[in-house]
């Protein structure tokens, strides 16, 4: 996957990506750049347009000149332009999914179940640009007619990351745009080609220009790109997905410029596995929710929560699992683990392998690394003195954690800051329901692996996972002004 050089003089041997303000693609403030490379083979992939804090304030003029334009647009004519978007979506996958392997290392599965998420995202968009409604409020003031009104916010900030650069780029703008908001997208600075594609799509597909921007940057300016972008007068919103560490940054610069935020941050999702599971559903579950894209994901299943009744069998039937997938090149239609994102995340992985084996935990399946490659590697006995118990891996590394009965498994599962994905696998589905009730965590699933996600849900955590929901009709709270109008219809009578 790419890592990435600062180069103030774009290469003239690659492909330049410039921003894109005001409906016109446009070079960075004093023609700055910098050159993505491929993490694996160290080939230099694009001249990414390195903005300026002057850029991203222009961006969001832009997009807040372009506001009343966009919010006077019907929900009919919205809707078929997202309708427009998303079926050119489809007929980019071709594209889309060999610049995935590129830039962030993805395998071809994992690029093509991006096109697949974001498409639908995209139509369920459109489905929602009718339900901005509000209702009427009994009022005790004689003749006055009270009603709640939702209007678009204004301009709403996308922060986007890389480890699943189409859906979570299309996420942080489409809902905003359906909802009548212009956007700015800052783009990641390890995938911005694949989120520069989001942009063109959405210009193509026909929203006006301003309505959508992208700015991308070097990463050695993101934090003076990112206040810039915050603080400007004309925000309204602000939507993160991202670390937890920078997510707290994000939420102290918006919370002094009194700007509201949506933040979906790190995560150490659990996997219950009780003493009644169908241990095979439920190590199929946990083989896909821990290796799927290498681990990199927010929902990743990172705890294997385990009654010690269950264990050894439970165990066996997830390394048989494991065991087999086969890591390679994401140009390799049979690979099903490619490479971790750069040589940082591959280091932070072993190193949490490292801290638990010399403190006691048994590899059951991999352990080992071939540069970024590295093998799905299953841990067991795995204890709270170990780094990994408490610390998001971000890769392809899972631990066990074998506990006495329900209640142990609950009290384990909620050890922990993060609260964003959990699973619970019990052949009583009361059990599960009161399980996934006392399991502290935005998201739960019965007899289902932590990594799943569908547009129409509501999206987010608790925690150190972060606030706020991304989805569907959840958006409509995060990304509109609910405002109150009242009409007086007769004579009012004042005591001055």
């Amino acid at each position: 996957m790419p890592s990435i050089t600062s180069d103030s003089v774009a290469r003239e041997d690659i492909v330049s990506s410039e921003l894109f303000i005001g409906g016109l693609a446009t070079a960075a403030q004093g023609g700055r750049y910098f050159t993505t490379t491929e993490a694996i083979t160290d080939e230099p992939i694009a001249n990414i347009a390195a903005a300026s804090a002057d850029d991203a304030r222009r961006a969001v003029g832009a997009a807040a000149a372009a506001l009343p334009e966009w919010a006077a647009v019907s929900p009919g004519e919205r809707r078929a332009i997202l309708q427009r978007a998303a079926a050119l979506l489809e007929e980019r996958a071709k594209d889309i999914v060999p610049l995935m392997g590129r830039e962030m290392g993805a395998t071809a599965p994992w690029a093509r179940f991006n096109v697949h998420v974001a498409t639908g995202m995209v139509q369920e968009a459109a489905a929602q640009t009718y339900s901005m409604v509000g209702d009427t409020i009994p009022s005790d003031m004689p003749g006055l007619l009270a009603m709640g009104v939702r209007q678009p916010a204004g301009v709403v900030i996308g922060i986007a990351p890389w480890n699943a650069p189409l859906i979570l780029g299309v996420r942080a703008v489409v809902m905003p745009l359906a909802f009548g908001n212009t956007v700015v997208l800052k783009a990641s600075e390890q995938a911005p080609l694949t989120q520069a594609m989001i942009i063109k799509t959405f210009v193509d597909a026909g929203v006006p220009a301003g309505a959508i921007n992208l700015i991308s940057n070097a990463p050695e300016d993101a934090a003076l790109v990112v206040e810039a972008l915050i603080s400007h007068p004309s925000t309204a919103r602000v939507n993160f997905t991202g670390s937890t560490k920078v997510g707290r940054i994000i939420a102290e610069v918006a919370g002094r410029h009194l700007k509201r935020v949506v933040l979906e941050l790190g995560g150490k999702a659990p996997l219950l596995v009780l003493a009644d599971a169908d241990l095979d559903k439920a190590a199929a579950a946990a083989n896909f929710g821990a290796f799927m894209n290498q681990g990199e994901i927010c929902m990743s299943t990172e705890r294997l929560i385990v009654d010690s009744a269950v264990a050894d069998t439970f165990a066996d039937k997830l390394v048989a699992r494991a065991a087999r997938l086969t890591v390679g090149a994401p140009s390799d239609p049979s690979s099903q683990l490619g490479p971790v994102v750069h040589a940082g995340a591959r280091d932070h992985v072993v190193s949490l392998i490292e801290d638990a084996k010399a403190k006691g935990a048994q590899v059951l399946c991999g352990g080992a690394h071939d540069g970024l490659y590295l093998e799905a590697t299953v841990l067991r006995g795995v204890t709270k003195d170990m780094r990994i118990y408490t610390e998001e891996s971000f890769g392809p590394v899972v631990g066990i954690i074998e506990v006495d009965g329900t209640d142990a498994a609950v009290e384990s599962a909620n050890d922990s800051e993060y609260g964003l994905a959990a699973a619970v696998f019990t052949e009583n589905a009361s059990t599960g329901i009161q399980v996934a009730q006392r399991i502290r965590s935005g998201i739960c699933h019965i007899n289902g692996p932590t990594v799943h996600d569908e547009p129409q849900m509501p999206f987010g955590g608790v925690g150190a996972s972060g606030w706020g929901r991304f989805g569907s009709r959840a958006a409509l709270e995060e990304f509109t002004e609910l405002r109150w109008i009242t009409i007086q219809t007769g004579d009012r009578h004042y005591p001055i």
